[in-house]
């Protein structure tokens, strides 16, 4: 793919290379740009990343991708593709779909899924995944489609610029409302399951809210205000309210076979364009029959 960024210089810089740093051009990105033919591009003319800037100078950056996810096989998996531009994509993943290929998952995650789908445009595709679900969380997640807007969307996960909010199927009568301050740390013996731990844990913030309750569960939105590893399925527990199907914290299939939890909005600021995005996916059919 190729994405052109056009600049109107309005202010003195000593270097291009600081201007596109400010922006948030990484230095694999800038050394990319400088073997590119015409990567960069000053009033006209090819420039040296060292070139000065000054008031009224046009500056034209041209990123080029050639390459493709080579270890990642094509395959038909579906999925929703939600919002789509030059610069990133928005999906809604369905329930059981893994977001990346692994040991036992080649062929049936969304990674595939997009691979198959760029396949059939004719176009390379680099997959970047920004905001990760569990296999079984279904909902919106952020696909970049380029370094750069990797490199920035990543930036604005790290420094909490983007907003997410899940919705979930928690067992029992869960409070109106609050706040869960409770680090978070890999278990003792265990590579994948995580604990509060308050000795070896990382801080963990989760706000949540009762929106409804029947038959013993209730329906709950919650926000990330961190983002670590099973944070919600952990928060729930150890609130008291572990949410229903979660084959590592609660495994009881009685009502759900799967995690009842769905990421069912996303907003922040667009990483180039700066319009503000928000995006919501509604409650997936399994979680809605349960509350009604």
């Amino acid at each position: 793919m190729t994405r052109i960024f056009t600049y109107n210089i309005d202010m003195n810089y000593s270097s291009i290379e600081e201007f596109l740093r400010q922006k948030g051009y990484s230095h694999h990105i800038m050394t990319h740009l400088k073997r590119t033919e015409r990567g960069i591009v000053h009033n006209g003319d090819w420039a040296y990343s060292s070139a000065a800037l000054v008031p009224g100078d046009r500056l034209v950056i041209t990123l080029t991708e050639d390459a493709c996810s080579e270890n990642i096989l094509p395959a038909p998996v579906p999925f929703e593709i939600v919002y789509e531009d030059e610069d990133l994509m928005i999906i809604n993943k369905p329930s059981n779909t893994p977001v990346h290929p692994s040991v036992n998952n080649y062929g049936n995650t969304l990674a595939n899924g997009l691979a198959w789908h760029f396949a059939q445009k004719k176009e390379n595709f680099v997959y970047r995944c920004i905001n990760r679900l569990d296999r079984d969380t279904s909902g919106l997640l952020i696909i970049a489609r380029h370094a750069l807007s990797a490199a920035l969307l990543s930036s604005m996960v790290a420094s909490r610029n983007i907003c997410r909010e899940y919705l979930a199927v928690a067992a029992g009568s869960v409070p109106h409302c609050g706040i869960i301050d409770a680090p978070i740390a890999r278990e003792a013996g265990s590579a994948i399951t995580r604990c509060v731990d308050f000795e070896r844990g990382e801080r963990a913030v989760t706000h949540y809210k009762c929106l409804s309750r029947r038959d013993g569960c209730s329906l709950v939105r919650l926000r990330l205000e961190t983002g670590r590893t099973h944070q919600i399925r952990v928060h729930m527990k150890y609130l008291g309210y572990p949410l229903l199907g979660d084959y590592l914290y609660n495994p009881d299939y009685r009502i759900m076979k799967r995690q009842a939890l769905h990421s069912a909005r996303l907003s922040f600021d667009h990483p180039v364009t700066g319009i503000k995005m928000d995006f919501t996916a509604p409650l997936p059919d399994d979680m809605e029959w349960i509350m009604k």
